[in-house]
């Protein structure tokens, strides 16, 4: 009985230390190699997770894999915010009819998160005459890796 605590335990911890890592270290990969997906929709898709089960754990992580991209990337930390919560506010409990197809929830949250930000890029680059996002068939990979992943997930 107690060498499955210490399995468990071992388990989680070594779960949480990948974890640990992969928000540290990803979006420095990232900087380094621009074609390795950005991962917006998964990480705002464990927020999202954490908020409905109370996980402060998920929502931690997730946020400082946020603050890691902006610090590393410049992508605006609180717009991916702004797109997960609006996600989860107005369009995720219309998501309830999928509750049995966990992978529709995952996949449609996901898909809504990332397609929220990038309308939240346009409207920025809008409102301040910049040009952020250049649409090309590149941008269409991080969103296919994203969706990929919410199947696995």
């Amino acid at each position: 009985m107690a060498m499955k605590r210490t399995e468990s335990y071992l388990h989680k911890l070594l779960l949480w230390v990948f974890a640990l890592l992969f928000v540290l270290f990803y979006p420095m990969m990232i900087s380094i190699y621009v074609f390795l997906p950005l991962f917006i929709g998964i990480m705002g898709y464990i927020m999202i997770l954490g908020i409905e089960q109370r996980r402060v754990s998920f929502i931690v992580v997730s946020l400082l894999y946020f603050i890691n991209l902006d610090a590393n990337l410049s992508l605006p930390f609180f717009m991916m915010t702004i797109a997960t919560l609006l996600v989860y506010l107005f369009m995720y409990p219309y998501f309830r009819h999928f509750r049995k197809c966990h992978v529709c929830t995952a996949l449609l949250s996901v898909l809504m998160i990332d397609l929220s930000y990038l309308g939240l890029l346009l409207a920025y680059d809008f409102i301040f005459s910049t040009e952020n996002v250049v649409f090309d068939t590149i941008l269409f990979y991080p969103l296919v890796v994203d969706l990929l992943l919410a199947v696995l997930l």
